[in-house]
């Protein structure tokens, strides 16, 4: 018997003055803001002495820069792992939040075809089985230990809605994935025996600006 616990780190605030949904796209790091939030989680982590002996992140270099505080606060390579990266979205590059009119568009009309798949991203049900073969990994890798998987809001929220049983298809205003929130997974062995939600960079929500906020106080980033 051993117990071991995964948690699942969202990134910080990004730096995207122009509020663009940015999925996979390159090059969007995170604002001064959002690598104060990553530190704010490596702090907490220290403070409450947890035992993390894996740092592995999403290659997207939000992600990385993310998992940047911590790795270093514990004495830890960053690994990089594809499986927690961002959800596919054929809306990438585009700005959702400034004119909401415009996605109900006739040229858009092709994309809500499959709503519950979805037809205009990376099928919900190919996210979870990623993610949860991350997860499974990491268990493995940091067995009887600690390890932290930086990722992004959809992914997390696949892995948080499967362990509550919950059809994948969801609101996204209902998300409880804020910026720098934790999400961390108990298991005794390979089998979840508890799970938790917290926000250690929550004081900085009310500042910070976010394509999809879902449920937390930050405002929603318009461009």
């Amino acid at each position: 018997m051993a117990f071991t616990t995964v948690h699942l780190l969202r990134h910080g605030e990004v730096d995207n003055p122009d509020g663009v949904l940015y999925g996979r796209l390159p090059q969007f790091s995170l604002t001064p803001l959002g690598r104060e939030m990553a530190s704010e989680v490596a702090q907490y982590l220290s403070l409450e002495e947890r035992d993390i002996t894996r740092v592995i992140a999403s290659p997207l270099l939000r992600a990385q820069e993310t998992a940047l505080p911590t790795a270093l606060a514990y004495h830890l390579p960053i690994e990089a792992d594809p499986r927690l990266v961002e959800a596919g979205s054929t809306f990438q590059g585009e700005n959702v939040n400034g004119n909401r009119w415009a996605l109900a568009h006739p040229r858009n009309w092709s994309r809500y075809v499959r709503p519950l798949e979805p037809s205009w991203g990376e099928p919900y049900r190919l996210i979870r089985e990623r993610m949860c073969s991350a997860i499974s990994s990491a268990i493995d890798e940091a067995w009887g230990h600690e390890a932290l998987l930086v990722s992004h809001q959809l992914p997390i929220v696949m892995v948080q809605r499967f362990i509550q049983g919950k059809p994948l298809a969801h609101n996204p205003l209902w998300r409880e994935c804020s910026l720098a929130s934790l999400t961390s997974l108990l298991f005794d062995d390979h089998t979840l025996v508890g799970w938790s939600y917290t926000e250690p960079a929550g004081h900085l929500l009310h500042e910070a600006a976010d394509v999809t906020p879902g449920a937390s106080v930050a405002r929603v980033n318009e461009g």
